[in-house]
Order: C-alpha cells, then sequence, then structure tokens
C-alpha cells in the first residue's frame, strides 16, 4: 500500500488528544462556525461525570450520539450538535470540551494482509481498567474514526482496540466474510491491543456486533478472551437466518400459516443456490419464480439472500452469480452451536425483541439450551428495538423510523467488561433458566 501523507500522519506511534474535563454547563460557545464539519474531531465530549456524547466521521460528514442513545448529524436542520475544534456547543447553550484520552495507532499483520488498528485508553487508565478488542459486523467500510460504538464504551472508562476489517478502510487484504478467516483476524487484533496496552489493562474480553456474534466465539478461546459480549447476533448459520428473515418480514406483514409454508419452501431452494455456488436449485428457483412472482407477498420477500434470488434472472445466476455476493469466501460448513459451546469464557448476550435483521427466537431457544447444559451465558433482551438496538416508530406502511440506541445497552456492555452488572438497564430483561 502507499504511504501517502495522510497515512503516515494516520498512523504515527502515538497521538495525545488535547482537551480538559468538561466546562460549564451554563458556558456558551462561539457561534463563528467555518462550516458544518470542518471543525469537527472524532472523540469524546463531556458535559460532566455522567453525560457525553460522541463524535465520529459518517461518509463526508459527522455524526454524533450521545450517551443516552440519542443520535444526529452535524450541520443538518435539527442538529443539536456543532463543531469548533477540540469543543462542541450543545443545544447552541452548552459548550463540552473533548476527553483527554490517549490514541496509538498501529499496523498489524493477519495472515496475508497488513490491517490498521487504533487502541484508544480513557484517563488514568491502568491496572483495573478493562481491555475489549471490538469485532465488526458484515459492513465493508473501516471502523477507525467511524464507528460510534467503541467511544461509547471509551465514554464509559473500558479501554478499546478498533481496527479496520481486511479490505477495509485503512486495512490492506481483500474484504471476506470468511468467518475462520475474519476470527484470524481478530486474533491477531487481540495479540496487538495486549501488546499496545501492557501494563495499564485488567480484564481483557472481546465484543462483537450482529455478525461478529459469529466471530468473537470462533476467535475466543485462542485469542485469551476473560469475557466476550454479543450485542444483536445470531445463534443460526447463514441459510437458517435468511429464513428466518423471510418468516418474520412475512408475519410482520400479516401473513398466515399458508404464504409461511410457501416460504419456508423457497428458503431451502434459494439455500442451496447459494450454497452450492449456483450449481444446484436453480431449475426450482426458475419454477418458483413462475408460480409465485404476481402473488403480493412475493414482493416482500428480502432476507439475507433469497430477496435478490428472487428478483434475478436463472440464467444470469448460472452464468455469472450475483456481483454483491460473488468472492465474500463463505464457509458454509460451520456450526454455530458447536462453535459456543466450545468457548471457554463467559458469555453476554444481548438481543433485540423485534430483530428484523436477526430474528431471536432460534437464538433463544439455542442459548437457552446451552445454559442448561452449564454454559456461563448471561442474555437479555431489550424489547420493541430492531437490529442495532435502535428503537423505532412504525409506519403505516411496515416500515420504521428509527429514533436512538435503547437505553442500557452500552451500560450493560460496560458493565459486563468491568464484572459489575447488576440492577435493571433500560427496558431490558434478563432471561433466566
Amino acid at each position: 500500500m502507499a504511504m501517502t501523507p495522510d497515512l503516515v500522519k494516520a498512523l504515527a506511534p502515538v497521538v495525545l488528544l488535547s482537551g480538559c474535563s468538561a466546562v460549564s454547563p451554563n458556558s456558551t460557545i462561539s457561534s463563528a462556525l467555518v462550516g458544518p464539519g470542518e471543525l469537527c474531531q472524532t472523540g469524546v465530549y463531556r458535559a460532566n461525570s455522567a453525560e457525553f456524547l460522541a463524535l465520529t466521521r459518517s461518509g463526508d460528514d459527522f455524526s454524533y450520539m450521545f450517551s443516552d442513545g440519542t443520535p444526529g448529524t452535524i450541520g443538518t436542520e435539527d442538529a443539536r450538535v456543532a463543531c469548533e475544534g477540540d469543543v462542541v456547543s450543545v443545544d447552541e447553550t452548552e459548550a463540552w470540551a473533548k476527553v483527554v484520552a490517549k490514541e496509538t495507532n498501529t499496523r498489524f499483520r493477519s495472515g496475508d494482509a497488513l490491517l490498521a488498528g487504533r487502541l484508544m485508553e480513557p484517563p488514568n487508565a491502568g491496572s483495573n481498567t478493562p481491555l475489549v478488542v471490538f469485532a465488526h459486523g458484515s459492513e465493508s467500510v473501516g471502523w477507525i474514526d467511524r464507528a460510534g460504538d467503541p467511544y461509547q464504551m471509551l465514554g464509559r472508562g473500558v479501554s478499546v482496540f478498533v481496527y479496520d476489517k481486511r479490505g477495509t478502510g485503512r486495512s490492506e487484504g481483500r474484504y471476506s466474510q470468511n468467518f475462520p478467516q475474519l476470527a484470524d483476524d481478530l486474533v491477531a487484533a487481540s495479540r496487538e491491543a495486549r501488546r499496545l496496552a501492557k501494563g495499564r489493562f485488567g480484564r481483557f474480553g472481546l465484543v462483537g456486533l450482529s455478525q461478529s456474534g459469529w466471530i468473537a466465539p470462533l476467535a475466543s478461546n485462542r485469542a485469551g478472551a476473560e469475557f466476550i459480549g454479543i450485542g444483536y447476533g445470531i445463534v443460526a448459520d447463514i441459510r437458517e437466518e435468511d429464513a428466518a428473515q423471510v418468516q418474520k418480514e412475512l408475519r410482520d406483514a400479516g401473513y398466515g400459516p399458508d404464504v409461511l409454508t410457501i416460504a419456508s419452501e423457497i428458503t431451502k431452494i434459494t439455500a442451496l443456490v447459494a450454497s452450492s455456488d449456483y450449481k444446484e436449485g436453480l431449475e426450482e428457483l426458475s419454477r418458483f419464480q413462475q408460480l409465485y412472482s404476481n402473488e403480493p407477498w412475493y414482493a416482500l420477500i428480502k432476507g439475507g439472500y433469497t430477496g435478490v434470488f428472487l428478483n434475478s434472472d436463472v440464467e444470469e445466476l448460472r452464468k455469472n452469480g450475483v456481483q454483491q455476493f460473488n468472492d465474500l469466501n463463505i464457509d458454509w460448513s460451520l456450526d454455530p452451536v458447536a462453535i459456543m459451546r466450545a468457548v471457554d469464557a463467559p458469555q453476554l448476550w444481548v438481543l433485540a425483541g423485534e430483530d428484523r435483521e436477526a430474528p431471536i427466537e432460534l437464538s433463544l431457544d439455542r442459548l437457552g439450551a446451552l445454559k442448561d447444559e452449564g454454559k456461563d451465558i448471561a442474555l437479555y433482551v431489550f424489547p420493541d428495538t430492531d437490529h442495532g438496538m435502535w428503537e423505532y416508530e412504525e409506519l403505516e406502511d411496515g416500515t420504521r423510523s428509527y429514533q436512538r440506541v435503547t437505553l442500557g445497552f452500552y451500560d450493560l456492555l460496560a458493565d459486563w467488561a468491568n464484572d459489575a452488572v447488576e440492577g435493571q438497564y433500560g427496558t431490558s430483561y434478563k432471561i433466566e433458566n
């Protein structure tokens, strides 16, 4: 990879962020801003010991999220936050200063790829400070400066190592959804995080969101994790997840057993198409398209890949597959229950009660069975939340308007890292069995 001046600067060994404790909540900030995002700096900005916000890049813009989960975008009409270097104004009346945090940028090797990572440590990090490595979801963009979740942990006093997944951001390699390969990367990231933070951390663990509910358990033992925390993951393979998504889509639209039975048949067909690299199941897919493409429920099917296949020409699939799915190097042989059963560390699983992307019913059954076997699993559900732990308003057409990340989710993850989970977390309930 060519080392441009910007990249050299970004990967400098140690950067100490400027800032101080929060200024008075009643103080004001200058309104002479250069532009919506020109004076923004990523990081944590604190009002007091309890309230803060995380400021991150989002495309060409900057986004913020308050510690209570309320989001926004800098420069929009309803933005509550504006930037002025290492201070932000909130609601045009308060000035919150950037928290002093040590950031150490690094590059480390995993297999054939050189990956970019960043260790972020809160003020006064020491031998009792937990350290977590964040594992990615399925997104194909880098996380350094862009993912808000690590900053939410940092603002709660947890040291965090974040890295750009292979083939994204500043990392080399080819983007992949091969879970064993991504688990190898997570193990390498864990080794680098512990090296950089040596002498300044206590408990060490992995936090995985969404797709990394597969990856973190795969990496856990080799990474030396003392705990793992999973948010809105799923204990199912990719075929089962797609089938569950399709069933939930149609149930939410009001369809009953007759249509759901037909949908079950099609997800078996599309699973065969996907896992055989388009070598099997295409004739059955063509027949299904001819039989049902005019049905009103047909267009509602999305799933993980079934909706794409239903709306693709079979001969085109046979010749070229689907560009967005090609070359993901998926390992279809993984057994999620066997992977979970092999994890040594205590596990926290936090599920979204109305998750449309990773429906929770099968995961609840399997996690409950693993707990019955004696696995150390704490299981929480936040009702009325969708994937990402987003609270939402249901619109008349069935779509959802997302409001905020539900209160208590990040507190639960941080307390789990500190081995201090107790009391109530937002609207969540703990499943005991």
